[in-house]
């Protein structure tokens, strides 16, 4: 299939957030309280661009939970309408988008013009959100640790209502995906 055939396939948001089984509170917390910041000279220069954006996902992720919902706001102002594919349900595409060609990390956002073609892609994570997962993993004591389950459970949870009010980060992410676009269109 072609990325014209795979933004098709897609699922609007709404039928993507109403299907929600995991994360969908908090996807909505974010979605609800963040207004991208006044940009409107790079928003009419996207808008020109008549991107379209192919998201690859599942709503058990706390990246995508972060990561969906600012692209989502970023999207309405841009005019840029959006799909979402789960990544388990479409695994042809998810293994064009592997992070450092192994992971299956998602989310995974495809920009793609008119015709279909990819003008670029963003994910999973922005730089300083990786960087905070790092320093947490660094804290976890050895997968044989007896401790171990109990220390990352608690990190992913520590993590993912990090991810639900830490509003920095949520401006980390707008700014890492306006950097990846204005990049790749040369804005």
């Amino acid at each position: 299939m072609n990325l014209n055939e795979w933004f098709e396939k897609g699922m609007d948001p709404d039928t993507y957030i109403e299907s929600m089984r995991e994360n969908k509170q908090n996807l909505l917390h974010i979605y609800d309280a963040y207004t991208p910041p006044e940009d409107s000279a790079f928003m009419q220069q996207l808008s020109s661009q008549n991107l379209r954006v192919i998201v690859l996902t599942e709503d058990w992720c706390g990246d995508a939970m972060l990561n969906i919902p600012i692209l989502l706001r970023t999207a309405e102002q841009a005019n840029m309408p959006v799909k979402l594919l789960l990544r388990d349900d479409n695994l042809d595409l998810m293994d064009q988008y592997l992070t450092n060609g192994q992971s299956r990390s998602i989310p995974i956002f495809i920009f793609i013009d008119e015709n279909g073609n990819e003008v670029a892609k963003w994910g999973p994570r922005a730089e300083k959100i990786q960087q905070f997962v790092n320093e947490s993993q660094n804290n976890l004591p050895p997968k044989d640790d007896d401790t171990y389950k109990e220390k990352a459970n608690e990190m992913y949870l520590f993590m993912s209502k990090s991810f639900r009010d830490n509003t920095d980060f949520w401006e980390t992410v707008y700014t890492s995906i306006r950097s990846t676009l204005k990049s790749a269109l040369n804005l």
